[in-house]
């Protein structure tokens, strides 16, 4: 396997985030120059050597084998998500030349199936979180991301950057937050992506809970929740989503928004349907006004 640089930072932010007693370590001698575990203790929990260990954040080019990343995993009480995520750090190395990949397609059958769901949104979100397809309904919900310019359509920088989407979203820095850590998962799996990496410095420049969160190194893996929105149209809803890989393409995800049936979300939604359905129903353009030239 192959290691990146980012596998030592992410080490070193897991490191801090623990104390001594949250970890099960024994108290070290001397006072803490810096907030977390040391270095040695960390070594200690893994039942490696404090070099070995140093070497492993430093991104020294070594081989650990999988007993030693588990103890490493259990020492820094990585979640299951948070794991994977170091081992996709350490697979995928980042020092190599980044590589755009193929263009993203939804396939025919793909899309009808959206327009199919009829009134519940829908959405298939691609490599970065991108909007490659949106039915009628997640565009009245959200935006009309097919009208926006190509690089801004984008779900996780319309979450963070849009000031449309702060006010839609009720727990805004809860969403925003995992939207950033699903970005963290996908710079794993594909590191030194030339989009991303755009993506990542944009949203840098322009966003201080951003570097906030990104510097954390969090990672978000929930693919199913609750979400709390205020519409400007029709008030407030409470929406359950489900994202679903698709398994053509494990890069690509169909995400579903639904209300419980008879709720007031479900009568939003039918609300918000109706809505959209006399918005952009068609309308005979006026006669141009006559001009008085008297």
């Amino acid at each position: 396997m192959g290691q990146s640089a980012e596998f030592g930072k992410f080490l070193k932010v897991m490191r801090a985030r623990l104390s001594p007693e949250d970890a099960g370590a024994q108290e070290s001698s001397g006072s803490r120059r810096v907030p977390g575990l040391r270095r040695e203790e960390v070594a200690r929990l893994s039942g490696v050597s404090t070099d070995y260990y140093t070497r492993l954040e430093q991104g020294r080019n070594i081989h650990p084998s999988k007993a030693v990343l588990d103890s490493v995993a259990r020492a820094l009480r990585l979640d299951a998500g948070e794991q994977a995520h170091m081992m996709d750090l350490l697979e995928h190395c980042a020092s190599s030349a980044g590589n755009p990949g193929p263009a993203q397609k939804v396939r025919p059958a793909l899309r009808q199936l959206l327009d199919a769901v009829g009134d519940v949104p829908a959405m298939v979100l691609g490599r970065r979180a991108d909007v490659l397809a949106g039915n009628r309904m997640a565009h009245l919900l959200f935006t009309d991301f097919a009208e926006l310019p190509a690089n801004e359509r984008n779900l996780t920088r319309w979450i963070i950057l849009d000031p449309i989407a702060g006010q839609l979203f009720r727990d805004w820095k809860t969403v925003a937050a995992e939207a950033v850590g699903a970005l963290r998962m996908d710079v794993g799996r594909h590191p030194n992506d030339p989009q991303t990496n755009q993506l990542v410095g944009e949203l840098a420049v322009h966003s201080d809970h951003f570097r906030q969160w990104w510097a954390g190194h969090r990672v978000a893996t929930r693919s199913a929740g609750t979400v709390r929105l205020h519409h400007p149209v029709v008030g407030d809803l409470e929406l359950n989503f489900e994202t679903l890989s698709l398994p053509d393409d494990p890069d690509q995800l169909l995400r579903v928004y639904s209300a419980k049936a008879g709720s007031p979300s479900s009568d939003a939604l039918m609300l918000l349907s109706s809505f959209g359905e006399v918005t952009t129903a068609p309308v005979e353009a006026p006669e141009p006004a006559r001009r008085d030239d008297s």
